[in-house]
């Protein structure tokens, strides 16, 4: 499996950019670049993840899991959930991305159908869920109402509520 360093530096050679012009891209030092490229730092936080895929005209998806990735699946109110759709691909979460709970099982990439309201999630967000029943710990979960499907915030677990899934990560647009 290609690492998350080998495809920073692959994106960075295709974008045709020097680590000094990468760094400065992203905001930070062209060490720290070096750093991510060789593997001597190994996780990134999300805000760093999406100026990367920026700076390297690239989607999240594919810095993350390389050009052989699936297709963006569509978070929408009644549809069926990510995971359910036909062309869905669940992936194991990259060691390297820092998530709000502690997740081992599949998880899918998905964004909020255009003309939906999924807030605090926005049409062009990236989210990863976790699909789940159960409640972990505080946090977003995706939940069904009768309206359809919603994301709500939950201290703790809700009695009268089916959850679907838990955000486990959430990257907007600069």
């Amino acid at each position: 499996m290609e690492s998350l360093g080998s495809r920073i530096k692959q994106l960075r050679l295709r974008a045709k950019l020097n680590k000094a012009a990468l760094a400065r891209k992203v905001g930070v030092s062209d060490v720290t670049i070096s750093y991510w490229e060789s593997g001597a730092i190994k996780q990134v936080g999300h805000e760093r993840l999406v100026a990367l895929a920026d700076a390297l005209d690239c989607s999240l998806a594919t810095l993350l899991e390389g050009d052989s990735a699936a297709p963006l699946l569509t978070l929408t109110h009644t549809g069926p959930l990510p995971w359910e759709q036909v062309q869905a691909t669940m992936m194991t979460v990259p060691h390297h991305l820092p998530l709000k709970i502690d997740w081992k099982a599949p998880c899918i990439m998905a964004t909020p159908g255009q003309e939906t309201d999924f807030s605090p999630v926005s049409a062009g967000d990236l989210v990863l869920l976790g699909p789940t029943h159960v409640f972990h710990k505080a946090g977003h979960y995706l939940i069904q109402q009768e309206q359809g499907y919603v994301i709500e915030h939950f201290a703790k677990a809700p009695s009268d509520t089916t959850i679907h899934a838990v955000l486990l990560a959430h990257w907007s647009p600069a």
